[in-house]
């Protein structure tokens, strides 16, 4: 009988303005931190304050010059060129692939920063640093591919053609590295004005019939599914509210030779699928899925979507941010449950809400910001998080929550699905 555990495998620390978990998978240690600035007045002070505290955690944790890709939240657009110079300075040839991303700081500091650091001296770990938007990581034939702020370049006005222009980029920039548009396991838009008017519809609307047009030449995940796995695979993604009215987005492509690694989109329980929404929630619906989940023998790694207090298809608890978080929270548990793993294919595999390394918590009001924080520490612990003023996608939707979460089975099963390896182009080294 094996039985999944999750604490042994991440170590989870916070205190004010820090936190970080670190998870060792498979020989490799990847630390996750996030930082609210503790001092200061300016941008500069801020973001000094918040790098270097991300870079002491980092380097405790034997993972020194190794973070892949970060995420700037930040309060004022006038800042944001500032913010580039300053980060670029800071890491100098080790720039992560860097997304900037303008939501305020629940906290009501100027910025806060989340970053990913993947250590090497536990593993052999190769990171390849193309420029600031796109870093490469590799370890044990394994390949993750980091694009970050890709925003638009086209001179068209409507949201629709500027979001079919960001993903061209993003295929572009995995192209340059030999990765296929359909090695895309999780995306982020972040949409200005969400829930406003474009046109005759709202313009989260438009950014899903972009998407759906977009997606519909490409079969996601295909190197990675079991034999005869019959569901939708579709990328985990969070689509949620931005401060401009701009789209701003940002990816993480995952290519892999070998034949031991199983990839699934998972769907909710709870939820009806995203995909199968009907024509009141737009003309397209949204085209992802609830979670992509990957395993490796013992270990499962379990990107969760921007998810909300939604039960089949319906809002709940209109009004009530507290009753929200909870619904919230217990879509996660179920989504990211062995239970849950199982009927998607990968049995044995699934984490308990302590298995989750780190989470996002969009807030849609600021006022709102110490009930939802209560509510996530006492169900989640203590675990790196970052409190961003958001609107979410519905406007009665008071709170979306993204994460991470792992599991580790022990003892070491025999593996339930035996996958030939299929050729892979490797990413450019």
């Amino acid at each position: 009988m094996e039985t999944l555990h999750t604490t042994g495998l991440l170590r989870k620390q916070s205190s004010e303005g820090i936190g970080y978990s670190v998870a060792d998978l498979n020989d490799v240690r990847h630390v996750f931190a996030a930082a609210v600035p503790r001092k200061g007045d300016t941008v500069a002070e801020q973001a000094h304050d918040a790098l270097r505290t991300i870079e002491a955690v980092i380097c405790e944790e034997g993972a020194r010059g190794t973070i892949a890709k970060q995420s700037v939240f930040y309060s004022n657009h006038e800042h944001l060129e500032e913010l580039k110079a300053l980060i670029r300075d800071f890491y100098g040839p080790d720039l992560p692939a860097t997304t900037y991303v303008p939501q305020h700081p629940c906290q009501g500091k100027l910025l806060a920063i989340e970053a990913l650091g993947v250590g090497r001296g536990f593993g052999d770990v190769e990171i390849i640093r193309r420029n600031e938007q796109v870093v490469i990581t590799g370890h044990d034939d394994i390949s993750w591919v980091h694009c970050g702020q890709i925003t638009p370049k086209t001179d068209k006005t409507s949201l629709y053609d500027r979001t079919l222009d960001c993903f061209r980029q993003m295929r572009a920039m995995l192209a340059a590295e030999n990765v296929r548009f359909e090695q895309v396991i999780r995306t982020w838009l972040y949409i200005g004005d969400i829930v406003g008017p474009e046109g005759n519809t709202q313009r989260y609307m438009e950014v899903n019939r972009a998407r759906t047009d977009f997606f519909k030449d490409y079969q996601f995940g295909q190197d990675l599914v079991p034999p005869g796995h019959a569901g939708l695979i579709l990328p985990a993604s969070t689509g949620i509210g931005a401060d401009n009215r701009d789209i701003v987005m940002s990816c993480i492509g995952f290519v892999t030779g070998r034949g031991d690694i199983i990839g699934v989109s998972l769907e909710n329980p709870r939820q009806t699928s995203a995909f199968d929404y009907d024509a009141t929630y737009g003309q397209k619906s949204p085209k992802f899925s609830r979670a992509m989940a990957l395993s490796c023998g013992r270990y499962a790694t379990i990107l969760v979507s921007g998810t909300a207090s939604i039960t089949d298809s319906e809002t709940r608890h209109c009004g009530d941010v507290e009753k929200q978080t909870h619904e919230t929270l217990d879509n996660i548990e179920a989504l990211i449950a062995e239970e849950n793993l199982a009927r998607h294919g990968m049995p044995g595999h699934g984490a308990p809400l302590d298995g989750l390394a780190f989470v996002r918590v969009y807030i849609k009001r600021q006022e709102d910001y110490e009930k939802t924080r209560a509510v996530c520490e006492e169900r989640l612990g203590e675990l790196p998080t970052i409190y961003a003023v958001a609107d979410v996608c519905r406007p009665e939707l008071l709170v979306e929550i993204e994460g991470m979460a792992f599991s580790r089975r022990i003892p070491v099963a025999k593996p339930h699905f035996a996958k030939q390896p299929s050729p892979q182009r490797a990413p450019r080294a």
